[in-house]
């Protein structure tokens, strides 16, 4: 790579400016090849957000030391990394989670971050993990003592291999000098952002054979208590569907889930774009290329942001995710599932809104007498517990009046979508709300539908604000 770029810098003052679109164009192609043809489909609606992508112009001389690399997007990046502590036990762990780090001008939380990843674990939890602590600050002298004092707080995780330390030596970047200044950001803005999104790549592709799945977290974290056995719970009830990356926290790069065999294109794509944008941004185009259209994420957050002083400049940070709850053991977990309602959808406010993790809802029309909301799950499914909330709070009017619940078992293709053919009353709506525990008790089946029926017409338009579900293993197959 570092002669690569040597012979770049000597061809820059023979590159003609026509040169450049050409380039821009031949990465976009390549990038799209990959990323598609490799997974076997094209979508019309991922066309359109590789346009997006697109619409920020390339400097294409930044990203031709990695046209090697571009066509074998599976391939790890070749990098010589430093062990500052601990060595990858032979034995593929479930989880992986990934923290980079570098000198802060005020505060540092790297080690209180990785003291709540492993008391908020339990013993066997421990076993099923393993923490990547990239310490990318180029100041050697500060990574050395850094990692002494890992060593003496965490020394026992070390020696079990459940905590490892890394550097990826400066001579690997790519030049972080005269880098674009998108979005009118200050030039030492640009270069801080732009070597972040390097660290990642580094950590990513470091990472890539350590563990089935990979998560990422910044290094100023408070975790939830046994956050993982939360997050299996999750995983394993999307078990069957498509997903590129699930959400457990709504900040920045906090919480991402990924399968870690995707982790070397993300780390590819990291590296091929640095300079373009904030990581977190480019995570939402790499999830689109990869045909998530939208972001599953999952409450309550597992993680919450802790730090006071952000590691650009120091400045001060508070952001918070209000939706972190420090136990979140009891997080529900939406099985996938289509969406069909007869009553008349105002606007965009479609169905999908209510059941999805976003902050959206389902928005309608005055129902009538009989209309009706149904869930219809991709697979029979065991539910422990349903909670639905109607109304909002400035459209308190906007709720459902008059309904029940309803589950339902044998479901049939109909001309009104998917539904069951019989259905079992939970329980009514009151104050248009409704909840309902130990469904699994009360049903002697798997559940392939729920459903919402009006039992009275009202004036009133009707909002769903959000439909929760959780689930218990053992469900069919």
């Amino acid at each position: 790579m570092r002669l690569v770029l040597k012979c770049l810098d000597k061809m820059r003052c023979f590159r003609k400016r026509s040169t450049i679109p050409f380039l821009v164009a031949l990465i976009t192609f390549l990038l799209f090849i990959n990323l598609y043809i490799e997974d076997g489909y094209v979508l019309e609606e991922d066309k359109r957000q590789l346009r997006e992508t697109s619409m920020h112009p390339l400097n294409s001389e930044r990203y031709v030391h990695t046209f090697k690399d571009i066509t074998n997007f599976s391939g790890t990046i070749n990098v010589t990394y430093r062990y500052l502590a601990g060595t990858p036990l032979p034995r593929k762990k479930y989880l992986t989670i990934g923290l980079s780090s570098v000198k802060r001008k005020r505060g540092n939380y790297l080690l209180e971050t990785i003291k709540s990843i492993f008391d908020q674990s339990s013993y066997e939890e421990l076993k099923e993990i393993v923490v990547v602590v990239h310490l990318a600050d180029f100041d050697l002298a500060w990574c050395e003592s850094l990692v002494q004092e890992i060593s003496r707080k965490f020394g026992h995780h070390i020696i079990a291999g459940r905590l490892l330390v890394i550097h990826a030596p400066e001579e690997y970047y790519p030049s972080l000098d005269g880098l674009k200044r998108n979005y009118n950001d200050p030039e030492d803005r640009v270069r801080f952002r732009s070597k972040q999104n390097v660290d990642y790549a580094f950590l990513l592709n470091f990472c890539t054979n350590l563990s089935d799945f990979y998560m990422m977290l910044e290094d100023d974290v408070r975790c939830s208590r046994n956050f993982l056995t939360a997050l299996k719970k999750v995983v394993s009830s999307r078990e069957g569907s498509y997903w590129v990356m699930l959400e457990f926290s709504k900040l920045g790069y906090i919480g991402k889930l990924y399968h870690s065999r995707d982790l070397p294109r993300l780390a590819h794509f990291l590296l091929m774009f640095y300079q373009e944008m904030p990581c977190d941004w480019l995570l939402i185009h790499f999830r689109g290329l990869l045909a998530q259209k939208d972001a599953i994420r999952f409450k309550p957050s597992l993680f919450q942001h802790m730090g006071y002083y952000s590691s650009y400049k120091g400045a001060e940070n508070k952001l918070k995710d209000d939706d972190f709850e420090e136990d979140s053991l009891d997080i529900p977990d939406n099985p996938p599932a289509s969406l069909y309602t007869n009553i008349n959808v105002f606007e965009s406010y479609d169905a999908a809104k209510a059941y999805s993790s976003v902050d959206e809802y389902f928005w309608g029309k005055a129902p009538s007498t009989g209309d009706f909301y149904v869930i219809v799950f991709n697979k029979a499914t065991k539910i422990s517990k349903i909670k639905i909330i109607t109304g909002t709070d400035d459209r308190q009017n906007d709720i459902l009046h008059h309904g029940a619940l309803e589950v339902g078992e044998k479901s049939i293709g109909t001309k009104k979508g998917r539904q069951c053919s019989s259905y079992i009353t939970l329980g009514e709506f009151k104050n248009g709300n409704i909840e309902v525990y130990d469904v699994d008790h009360k049903i002697a089946f798997d559940i392939e539908c729920v459903r919402i029926v009006v039992t009275a017409s009202q004036k009133e338009w009707l909002i769903i604000r959000s439909i929760s579900l959780w689930t218990t293993q053992g469900a069919s197959q």
